[in-house]
């Protein structure tokens, strides 16, 4: 009897889940469409519930002109004559620019014809494909490539869709909203980010569906962000496939409520080239899921195979990013649940401290879940069905299935963040500035606390850094300018930061 393929295993690992197939339409990653309808209102499915169940993520009707912008033509320019409401459809031609949405409820719709995409192309030269301040915003059906910071970056809008686009090397993210409440990230593709293709970072009440991430560093990351559902998405050949974790010195201290369902995880071994120093960047290659310091966490009826450190490692923040320094951040993770999920063909080639711990044990090969440090309250459904190390004290989980969740988003759209002007500068610093200097941690910029002491007592001095920033350390990459920012926002964060306690 020929013995069955891996692909053999996969596929009927898949019909022993459940999970859907459907023959002539992708699952994952973008939709090659080629006519785009123009929505009455903007809606979306929510996962699981009836198909006459629709929820609104924007705070407004689609009620507004229609502003095309066509090869040779200014997206940028079409954002300045928008007006809430309106919609801004984009047809296949390449486009080499920042766009900066600062407006509530504007509609960016790329149509793909014969094939043929809407590129926002940096070259290498510009920072961010997409950025958007405003409430309300849709980002759809768009090819981003070859930028150095961010392909769509959210900035504390609220009410967001960031949906079927194609995104490739675009320097530190991908996707990474941040700051942001009631969002959906959904039927996109990255490759080759250097930190993380999809990054939901100090946001509440997010879904990531349905989504290809594949040859970046860690594919979806969940960092210091509660109320989240990651479900059925397809994460390969990262050096991370999906990550649930607490970066310190963040404002926001906590990760919890996650739901990790349905997903593929699978060969995740990929070659770690994540900036020097970077929390992402001691991510040891062929970890299938890690779970550092995040509370409640579910992970359920995934298939997680030849990851070749672990399937699913469970740490704490000691364990795993032992040079961090937060009193404020509680580093245990507690009460995870593992549920059932089909495992195999994990840790063939552990590396680092989990070979050194499975050496101690007389084991080459490293187990399917790997849980090390600290934490109380943590479960699983079924021991005996995984090789597993340090879950002598997980007890018998409680629970069986999540299908009482079809979503993490809220029944009806968030008002915006309200902002005085005293309120201003930790707004501008938490939906701006915390995604790469956080407080004792380095992360993709220099630590908050040097900040500090370059520019102490003088904020003008920040000021004039944001607005025009030159690259003076060779151990950090270069800043992108934040010029877009009013000169009041500017003064209002520079003020803060030199104020700011660890």
């Amino acid at each position: 009897m020929k013995k069955k393929s891996p692909f053999i295993k996969i596929i009927t690992s898949i019909l022993l889940l459940g999970i859907g197939v459907f023959i002539g339409k992708s699952f994952f990653g973008p939709k090659n469409v080629e006519t785009v309808p123009i929505p009455s209102t903007i809606k979306y499915r929510n996962a699981g519930l009836s198909n006459d169940t629709t929820q609104v993520a924007s705070a407004q009707e689609f009620t507004g002109r229609i502003i095309e912008v066509k090869k040779g033509s200014s997206i940028q320019n079409a954002v300045k004559e928008a007006s809430p409401g309106d919609l801004i459809r984009v047809y296949p031609g390449t486009y080499s620019e920042n766009v900066y949405i600062d407006k509530d409820n504007i509609s960016m719709q790329g149509v793909v014809i014969n094939g043929e995409w809407p590129t926002l192309d940096g070259k290498k030269e510009i920072n961010d494909a997409f950025l958007y301040s405003g409430n309300g915003i849709l980002i759809e059906n768009f090819k981003i490539i070859n930028y150095k910071g961010n392909g769509i970056m959210g900035q504390a809008g609220n009410n967001f869709i960031i949906r079927n686009n194609w995104i490739i090397d675009t320097g530190v993210y991908g996707i990474f909203p941040q700051y942001g409440k009631n969002g959906l990230v959904e039927h996109n593709v990255l490759s080759k980010i250097a930190d993380a293709a999809i990054y939901i970072g100090m946001c509440d009440n997010v879904d990531v569906l349905h989504n290809e991430v594949f040859d970046n560093v860690a594919g979806i990351e969940i960092e210091n962000s509660r109320h989240c559902l990651v479900e059925n998405n397809y994460a390969h050949n990262n050096t991370g496939g999906l990550l649930a974790f607490v970066t310190p010195g963040l404002p926001i201290k906590t990760t919890f409520d996650v739901i990790l369902r349905n997903n593929f995880v699978v060969n995740n071994n990929h070659e770690n080239f994540g900036a020097p120093g970077s929390t992402v960047s001691g991510i040891p290659p062929g970890t299938g899921i890690l779970i550092m310091a995040a509370d409640d966490v579910i992970v359920e009826n995934n298939i997680i195979t030849g990851n070749n450190n672990t399937g699913i490692t469970i740490v704490d923040l000691a364990t795993g990013d032992p040079k961090a320094n937060d009193p404020n951040s509680e580093g245990n993770p507690d009460r995870v649940v593992i549920l059932d999920n089909i495992m195999f063909d994990n840790g063939n080639a552990p590396t680092g401290e989990l070979k050194a711990v499975m050496l101690t044990q007389m084991e080459t090969k490293g187990p399917d879940i790997f849980a090390y440090g600290g934490g109380t309250g943590s479960t699983i459904r079924d021991k005996n069905r995984y090789r597993t190390f340090g879950l002598d004290n997980y007890g018998m989980a409680q629970i069986t299935d999540t299908k009482d969740i079809p979503t993490m988003m809220t029944p009806s759209p968030v008002p915006p963040r309200s902002v005085s002007a005293e309120e201003l500068g930790e707004l501008t610093y938490y939906g701006v500035c915390a995604g790469c200097h956080a407080f004792g941690t380095r992360l993709i910029g220099p630590p908050t606390e040097i900040l500090q002491a370059i520019h102490q007592n003088n904020p003008q001095g920040i000021v004039d850094y944001i607005t025009a920033p030159k690259n003076l350390r060779e151990d950090y990459p270069e800043m992108p300018p934040q010029d877009y920012l009013s000169e009041e926002a500017k003064m209002a964060v520079a003020e803060y930061i030199l104020e700011l306690k660890h």
